[in-house]
């Protein structure tokens, strides 16, 4: 027989049996297609080789200030941060401050366990604090250890708490690889003081989970966070998966804790060291009805309007409605109550228990509930704004599961996936089953959803079922309308735009510059990343008969590989029957040799292989290695019926 070529169809396909889907890909792992054919995705590096964040982040939000300064919002479960040049600036709003002297302490001798009195703290297990005003206990638990940052170790009562006394250093210093680790001080005979009359504390906001517990009773919160057998309520922040939202009014910061206070960050009054948010309701001119809770905030680029969605009524401040829509004023952020002289208003969604999330595009600001889809429009005076509904009876997975292409909105739903462009359709999609057969239900929050805008691409990051973290992605590519997937630590994913790369965050505390490279940067040096795709079996017989593969002639290329003897692995494995194993096998490294006057690589490969359907798999295990398959060749004889 002729050498035959080997042409398979884009996009994997795991929604039929791999022998039904012959002349199709079936399996694959960090690679992409890229006009129909499969190639493998880029690398990623750390945006800061020793700068690491505290908590799991979820939310990432890129800006430039008037003096060009270049800002990244980053947000965890247990801070906000301004990233800038690779360090972070802390800018979590405090919920508290106390009057001097509130705050006493206490030290046990052989112990760096520090128990501190403060009536009413209000504090969680992993809130942060900060202390000024202390004095020396009297032995080695001196001011400067009093006077820092501490994160709360254990709750004892209302009235008291305690940490764990560090040397001094700044809480950027002690955290490591995205872990708070501090050097104790133990307590001598002498620290028997309590700080003195002077010591203020000054509480951040409540922290939050950072994995989602569903229902009430033990276990529905953080350990410690209510007694034996306490039920605990799910809308009181810091019981709930911490999710923010921010976006810009100007050169300045809106930044929303999910269910929680609503904080604004001024360029102008911030300087070295950077000023924290502050609730908004606090700022100069803010009037009486200005919200104080939100499910999620965002700034209406054509018209210049703060929109808080799920927030408290003028009439009933302090108090959540999940479906209420409030507008401040245009062009002012501290005018919420709606007067016939200004443009402040409200809207109530119709349908639903709850607003999901809003996604801004071009044209219209889609507002997800629960159940149903809707379009929030600019009218102008006097209604200022609309609603309508677009859709009843879909599903979101979460409040990060969507994402805006312009005009056209994709999301992951339950069990479906959809896209919104003038109308709301299902995506058919050619690994569905794959996804929601191996999905963690109880974690759907955390799914998050990015776009790789120059390949294309909307990623969704997810749990599988044995995970409580994120640990997959799956990828629609709109231009050629095919599916793939893989596995991959990604919290939250930020499309390049004011940077260079496309940013994500991993749950090890750093950022990473994705499409960068060829390795996994994670490390130091770097390690190669698994890269594989693997094909349906595909006939090489007809009815009763074997055949035998002699030869192989690949078709590879190493474009913008940086390693000098770039290699990919080959494997062509037989099989019988459609249900059975593989029998045989032959894995063949391909390696180019030479770039000179053009690319070359091994010019065939030479094989022993017999059966009745073969597979093929193509896989790079290397550093430095960057490949694209073309369309291979296989030789095929006849060889009888046994």
């Amino acid at each position: 027989m002729p050498l035959t070529k080997l042409q398979f169809r884009p996009g994997v396909n795991r929604e039929t049996t791999s022998y039904t889907n012959e002349g199709g890909w079936f399996d694959c792992d960090k690679v992409r297609f890229k006009y129909g054919l499969p190639q493998k995705i880029g690398g990623w590096e750390k945006k800061s080789s020793t700068n690491s964040f505290l908590g799991t982040c979820r939310a990432l939000h890129a800006f430039v200030s008037l003096d060009g300064s270049n800002y990244l919002g980053v947000g965890t479960n247990l801070k906000y941060y301004l990233e800038e040049g690779g360090a972070f600036s802390d800018i979590t709003p405090l919920r508290q401050t106390t009057a001097s002297g509130d705050v006493t302490f206490a030290a046990t001798n052989g112990s760096s366990t520090l128990t501190i009195t403060d009536t009413n703290h209000g504090c969680f297990v992993n809130d942060f604090v900060t202390f000024s005003g202390a004095t020396s206990l009297g032995g080695v638990i001196t001011a400067s250890v009093l006077n820092q940052e501490y994160q709360i170790a254990s709750i004892i009562s209302d009235s008291q708490y305690t940490i764990v006394a560090r040397t001094a250093a700044s809480l950027d210093s002690v955290t490591v690889d995205g872990q708070y680790t501090v050097t104790p001080v133990v307590a001598n005979s002498s620290d028997t003081g309590n700080g003195g009359s002077s010591t203020v504390g000054a509480y951040q906001v409540t922290t939050g989970l950072d994995t989602t517990v569903l229902g009430t009773g033990w276990g529905a919160g953080t350990w410690g966070r209510g007694t034996w057998g306490s039920g605990s309520s799910l809308t009181v922040t810091g019981d709930v998966l911490r999710i923010w939202s921010h976006d810009n009014f100007g050169e300045d910061l809106l930044i929303n804790v999910r269910d929680g206070g609503i904080f604004y960050w001024d360029k102008s009054t911030s300087s070295s060291p950077i000023a924290r948010a502050v609730a908004i309701s606090d700022l100069a001119g803010a009037d009486s009805t200005t919200p104080t809770i939100a499910k999620q905030v965002i700034v209406s680029d054509r018209d210049r309007h703060i929109i808080a969605f799920g927030c408290d009524s003028e009439t009933n401040i302090g108090v959540q409605d999940p479906l209420l829509i409030r507008f401040s004023s245009q062009g002012d952020p501290t005018t919420w109550a709606a007067q016939a002289t200004n443009t402040a208003g409200d809207l109530r969604v119709g349908s639903g228990s709850q607003i999901i999330t809003a996604v801004e595009t071009r044209q219209q600001v889609l507002v997800f509930t629960d159940v149903s889809l809707h379009a929030m429009q600019f009218l102008g005076p006097p209604f200022t704004f609309g609603i309508s509904q677009l859709s009843e009876n879909i599903t979101i997975a979460g409040p990060l599961a969507a994402v805006a292409i312009e005009d056209a909105v994709f999301w992951m739903g339950r069990e479906e996936f959809y896209a919104f462009n003038g109308q709301v359709q299902k995506l058919p999609c050619s690994v569905r089953s794959y996804v929601f057969n191996d999905f963690n239900e109880t974690q759907s929050e955390k799914v998050t959803a990015g776009t790789n805008g120059s390949f294309s691409e909307i990623w969704w990051f997810y749990p599988s079922a044995n995970s409580q973290d994120i640990n997959r992605y799956v990828i629609y590519n709109y231009e050629e309308q095919v599916w793939y997937y893989g596995e991959l630590d990604r919290s939250v994913w930020l499309d390049r735009g004011i940077n260079q790369f496309p940013i994500a965050a991993s749950q090890d505390g750093y950022l990473y510059l994705q499409e960068k490279g060829l390795d996994d940067g994670s490390t130091t040096p770097a390690t190669a990343i698994t890269s594989y795709i693997e094909s349906s079996q595909m006939d090489i017989g007809d009815g009763e008969h074997f055949v035998f593969m002699r030869r192989l002639i690949p078709d590879l290329t190493f474009e913008s590989s940086v390693s000098t003897s770039p290699t990919a692995n080959f494997t062509l494995e037989t099989r019988n029957f459609p249900g059975g194993q593989y029998l045989q096998s032959s894995a063949n490294a391909i390696t180019r040799s030479s770039t000179v006057p053009i690319e070359q690589f091994t010019e065939q490969v030479h094989l022993r292989l017999r059966g009745r359907s073969f597979a093929m798999k193509i896989e790079s295990t290397d550093t430095g290695v960057a490949w694209r398959l073309g369309s291979p060749r296989v030789d095929i004889r006849q060889d009888g019926r046994r």
